[in-house]
């Protein structure tokens, strides 16, 4: 596979980001649409970063939108690097405006998130996605094919990004659960 990313790593941001504390539901900015962003406004290009650095710290954190930190914007981070469930893997990367433009093999899957700390809930989603997005810094379009956890952690992060949380996903209150390991 091509590099969906053309040598963009998240060094590219030229900022080690801040870790920033994250938002747990009700929040109401986990439940507003976020606005499209100019992927080149330094302030972007910041937040990127401090996603970034917040994921890193966070264990077991495989991605993170810009709602969980309060910020109502399309801008989000992935990495399911190491991940038991990954097949395919594009590392640590960020994306601003993404859109989901194919989607098929759904499969049903537990999901859980830092913003709902205490449940996990059975979530129906493509097991493959192809994802049009800008970078941030650059604002280059990308298209990015994967599949598997990779693209269960994409959708997750993009309905962040729509106001979505998992829970708005589950298929009643018997798919939703009390989570049992703590990160």
């Amino acid at each position: 596979m091509s590099d969906p990313f053309h040598g963009w790593t998240p060094d590219a941001l030229g900022d080690a980001g801040e870790v920033l504390p994250v938002v747990t539901a009700p929040d109401p900015v986990l439940s507003r649409p976020g606005p499209e962003v100019d992927p080149s406004d330094p302030k972007v290009v910041r937040l990127a970063a401090d996603l970034l650095a917040t994921m890193r710290v966070s264990p077991g954190c495989v991605g993170l939108a810009a709602p969980q930190v309060g910020v109502s914007a399309q801008v989000f981070v992935v990495n399911v690097s190491g991940h038991p469930k990954a097949a395919t893997v594009h590392g640590a990367f960020a994306l601003c405006n993404a859109k989901v433009v194919e989607a098929s093999r759904w499969r049903p899957g537990r999901e859980g998130c830092m913003s709902v700390p205490d449940l996990t809930g059975d979530v129906k989603r493509a097991a493959r996605v192809v994802v049009e997005a800008a970078l941030p810094g650059t604002g280059e379009p990308v298209r990015l094919a994967t599949d598997a956890f990779e693209a269960r952690a994409l959708q997750h992060e993009i309905d962040h990004c729509a106001g979505l949380l998992f829970l708005d996903r589950v298929a009643g209150a018997h798919a939703i659960h009390q989570r049992k390991t703590y990160l």
